[in-house]
């Protein structure tokens, strides 16, 4: 149902209203450290309708194999609704649903953990995201903080999609005005978080299809302490830019040269490549050899980005067989879970690295230095995933 309403034609106002410098507002986003409270809600705005040609154009862009991503035939003969939302997409719109309110001043993005991917996400499914602050440490006048936040990504029937745990490197307010404030209210916003959460899953057809993946990718194929090093590398190029918008993180750092110039140290010139897109082409570099055959991604803990990147490095990707297990009740006839431990590198074939730098590449970064070694400045990215993987059988 529709209205029909009149308004006064548009008249040309900006000569007769006097400038006043003193109106000038600055509205800016993200919170500083002291604007972290324990137990607050963040409802963050928007949310984020996945459409087939965003979905496809994301599975492709980062170099995905798994035709759950990519072939709407194989992802309904597998049971389920239609094409999947890959889950790298997933996470990715709902950490950026979150930076406008979470993280756009932080320093650094310390780590990810203990996210589980409950539901599949598909065409034209809409995700919003809520952000709860779990712990805040200061570490002493002029330092920055840590901040400990969990996050949800929540579909239109309110069902959690996604959750994970994030900790993100915080400056203090010192002398700078406040941010934008949440809005008052007596009750905090509902947070359902899930615990000890199940899965929720098709059921599968019997059989499922076949011909459509590689022939090394199976559960049967990976053994604990495989090292799989993944062929190709991939250049970024400005590209980064429009791709961070295209998930909506606004964190400037990403996509103004003005700011990421204006910064100190390590971080200060060109913009920083977002790390979740890092993330995402790491792990489409591997799909081919560990996720092709993949038919659920179970989730990820203990991630970091060990160094940044900036348009122009070329990334390259290792992935290590950490444990084998025959899935859970039934399902285990047909599936097994593998966890991997994914590792990035820049500017150096994954190959080179692994000649270059042996087991030390597995290394966490930071617990190196009490182990008295050296970090590895090609390496940027490490985590631990498990992938739900079909049985040859």
């Amino acid at each position: 149902m529709s209205q029909a309403i009149r308004f006064r034609p548009q008249a040309e106002l900006a000569a007769k209203v006097q400038v006043d410098v003193q109106q000038v507002r600055h509205p800016h986003y993200g919170r500083y450290l002291e604007e972290f409270v324990p137990g607050q809600v963040f409802v963050h705005p928007r949310g984020f309708t996945f459409f087939r040609a965003q979905m496809e154009a994301f599975a492709r862009t980062y170099m995905q194999c798994n035709p759950l991503y990519l072939n709407e035939e194989y992802a309904r003969a597998s049971g389920f609704a239609g094409l999947v939302a890959s889950p790298q997409m997933v996470f990715n719109v709902v950490l950026s649903l979150g930076v406008q309110n979470d993280s756009e001043k932080a320093m650094a993005n310390l780590g990810y953990y203990d996210a589980q991917y409950l539901r599949p996400v598909h065409e034209l499914d809409s995700i919003r995201s809520l952000t709860k602050v779990i712990d805040r440490k200061e570490r002493g006048a002029g330092k920055p903080g840590i901040v400990t936040i969990r996050t949800l990504g929540i579909n239109q029937n309110d069902q959690v999609v996604l959750q994970y745990e994030r900790k993100i490197m915080v400056a203090g307010q010192g002398d700078r005005p406040s941010t934008t404030p949440l809005p008052a209210a007596a009750v905090m916003p509902a947070f359902p978080w899930v615990d000890e959460a199940e899965v929720f899953l098709p059921e599968f057809p019997e059989p499922l299809p076949s011909g459509l993946t590689g022939p090394n990718s199976w559960f049967e194929d990976f053994s604990v302490g495989d090292i799989i090093v993944h062929a190709n590398g991939r250049t970024i190029t400005d590209e980064h830019l429009s791709l961070t918008y295209a998930v909506g993180n606004t964190h400037p750092l990403h996509f103004d040269r003005v700011f990421s110039s204006g910064l100190s140290g390590k971080m200060s010139g060109d913009p920083i490549v977002y790390g979740g897109l890092v993330f995402a082409w790491l792990e489409g570099l591997a799909s081919r050899d560990v996720s092709e055959n993949s038919v659920w991604e179970l989730g990820f803990t203990e991630g970091y980005h060990t160094q940044p990147s900036i348009a122009g490095d070329t990334v390259a990707a290792l992935s290590r067989v950490l444990a084998v297990e025959d899935a859970p009740g039934e399902l285990g006839a047909k599936f097994g879970i593998v966890s991997f431990q994914l590792i990035g590198v820049k500017n150096i074939s994954a190959s080179a690295a692994l000649a270059s730098h042996g087991e030390d590449l597995f290394i966490k970064e930071n617990d190196k230095k009490a182990m008295n070694k050296e970090k590895i400045d090609e390496k940027i990215f490490e985590i631990e995933r498990r992938l739900l993987i079909r049985k040859r059988g």
